[in-house]
């Protein structure tokens, strides 16, 4: 592709590769940029690997061209995994032979599930008897069957383990996320009260997911929700903001949902970034999504928000018998 001007298809957030035209006097014409799309208009920014920023005017752009996603490290997802940990930790957690065990009345698969968060060379293999005997029986004491959290290299899954759906963990670097302009109709309050809880879908006691949905662990929580007080809402989401062991802080976004008769209006998208707008204000560096790989009309709204793959993990259930 060669052009004047950057093909606006290429979303930001995007990996890529820029190709521009130097000034007269360098000892060649053009030269060649690899990073993070980060702005087209008025410039085409690009930042590099070492965080460098390279600002080039469209007029000078001869190529720019999509390339593959940087690999994520193991290191990466790990940080990612505690910072998620940290934003939905159930109500009580321990660690087991270097998985995080984690227990919340059986609300969601996330908040009552082991996940292997532990340091490299410390993480049990639950095909061990006894391993998986310790696990089991962590759970057992809470009314509560062995299920496993398993994220992309951190750890094997036992053979003949029935396992769901992959979920898709997306990422996004804030300062490449356009945000709502101030003011917007979102009122964020660090509960989910009544009015918030009466869009929100669950399949359990209303008070047992109350508390469940009010828990971090060392951080900080904001309920974002459109609508009048005293009246059932248009939309909510949850924002969990964490710090991960590599010194990132993220914030992630959760439960996101549009009252049936209000949605393909922008709520969504509206709730969600005035949430990271939020949490921004609070120091907030990147965020996170989880979402069923399956949800492709989900993926497609964040990928527009600017969020890119990370990894993905699966749940597996012990099996009955």
């Amino acid at each position: 592709m060669t052009t004047d001007r950057p093909a606006p298809s290429v979303p930001l957030g995007t990996r890529v590769v820029l190709r521009y035209r130097l000034p007269a006097g360098y000892s060649h014409p053009m030269t060649d940029v690899i990073g993070e799309l980060v702005s087209v208009e008025p410039v085409v920014a690009v930042r590099t690997a070492d965080g460098r920023v390279v600002q080039v005017s469209p007029t000078s752009v001869v190529a720019l061209k999509p390339i593959a996603a940087r690999p994520i490290r193991v290191s990466e997802i790990r940080a990612l995994e505690h910072a998620a940990a940290a934003g939905w930790p159930g109500l009580e957690s321990a660690w087991v032979d270097g998985w995080l065990v984690r227990a919340g009345h059986g609300f969601t698969r996330r908040a009552n599930s082991a996940t292997p968060l532990g340091e490299r060379g410390t993480v049990a293999d639950p095909a061990d008897p006894a391993v998986r005997a310790r696990l089991r029986e962590w759970f057992a004491a809470r009314g509560l069957p062995l299920r496993l959290l398993v994220p992309d290299r951190l750890a094997r899954i036992p053979e003949g383990w029935p396992t769901s759906e992959p979920v898709l963990v997306m990422g996004a670097d804030l300062a490449n996320i356009p945000l709502p302009p101030e003011p917007t109709p979102v009122t964020i309050t660090d509960r989910p009260d009544a009015d918030w809880m009466s869009l929100h879908r669950a399949d359990a006691d209303p008070l047992l997911a109350q508390d469940v949905l009010g828990s971090v662990a060392a951080g900080i929580l904001g309920f974002g929700r459109i609508g009048a007080p005293g009246q059932p809402p248009l939309a909510i989401c949850r924002a969990a903001i964490t710090d991960a062991p590599d010194g990132r802080r993220w914030v992630g976004l959760s439960t996101v949902e549009v009252a049936p008769e209000h949605r393909r209006r922008g709520l969504g998208t509206l709730v969600c970034g005035a949430l990271l707008r939020w949490a921004r204000e609070h120091g907030t560096t990147h965020a996170y999504l989880q979402v069923e790989e399956s949800n492709t009309a989900a993926r497609a709204l964040y990928r527009e928000l600017g969020f890119v793959d990370h990894h993905r993990y699966r749940y597996a259930s012990e099996p009955v018998g």
